[in-house]
């Protein structure tokens, strides 16, 4: 997964091929608890760049995608978002993978 590290990269990804962004925080413990089955999601849809946005590094970019809550996930293709999974509830892997799914197709 790659790490967000300017708003510069952000835009460039999100213009250059389909991507998904997990907005995420170190001190997040249901952030956690998604960490250990991510790669696995990862390879299996392996048509998106998957971006670990760090919540308190970039709020800015949480607020101007009214993103209130962690762990979510939007996804961007061609510039444009496609979907989100945006709550601050605990996710599960099939959640996820129903979400990942809805913006695959």
């Amino acid at each position: 997964m790659i790490q967000l590290e300017s708003d510069q990269q952000l835009k460039d990804l999100i213009n250059q091929e389909p991507v998904i962004l997990l907005f995420s925080a170190d001190w997040c413990p249901d952030c956690r608890v998604i960490e250990p089955f991510l790669p696995e999601l990862e390879e299996e849809y392996s048509d998106w760049t998957f971006v670990y946005v760090d919540r308190d590094q970039f709020i800015h970019v949480c607020a101007e995608n009214d993103v209130f809550g962690i762990p979510s996930f939007l996804a961007f293709r061609n510039g444009e978002e496609t979907g989100r999974f945006v709550s601050k509830d605990r996710k599960t892997k099939e959640e996820i993978e129903e979400f990942l799914n809805r913006v695959s197709k």
